[in-house]
């Protein structure tokens, strides 16, 4: 539980970054300082999960790899929300790019 605690936290809080980043898109007839707004105040939950994952996370991983880990989240949270939210078409070229980005994973990850 211990090697997964800061996996499942940086997941929580990609959840909230992607409500906080690109929720808004939905409401684009709001004014702009509002949403600064919201966006603000969602992103401190962000930061409240992501914060805790990175000090647990340094017990057991490098920086680069938490950094690294903390991307290849972010993409997968992101297409789960463009798809689900947003209601965006996940194309084929989207995943191809973000498969190489994925791939960065296994070289940060790769003991050498």
């Amino acid at each position: 539980m211990k090697l997964a605690l800061p996996i499942i936290l940086l997941t929580l809080s990609n959840v909230f970054m992607m409500f906080a980043w690109y929720g808004h898109l939905k409401f684009k007839s709001f004014p702009l300082w509002l949403v600064i707004l919201a966006s603000w105040g969602i992103a401190f939950f962000e930061y409240c999960l992501q914060v805790p994952a990175n000090r647990l996370g340094s017990e057991q991983f490098s920086t680069a790899q938490l950094k690294t880990m903390q991307e290849a989240i972010t993409l997968i949270v992101f297409c789960g929300f463009s798809v689900l939210y947003l209601r965006e078409e996940l194309k084929w070229n989207y995943i191809v790019g973000f498969g190489f980005m994925v791939l960065a994973v296994f070289f940060v990850f790769k003991k050498w």
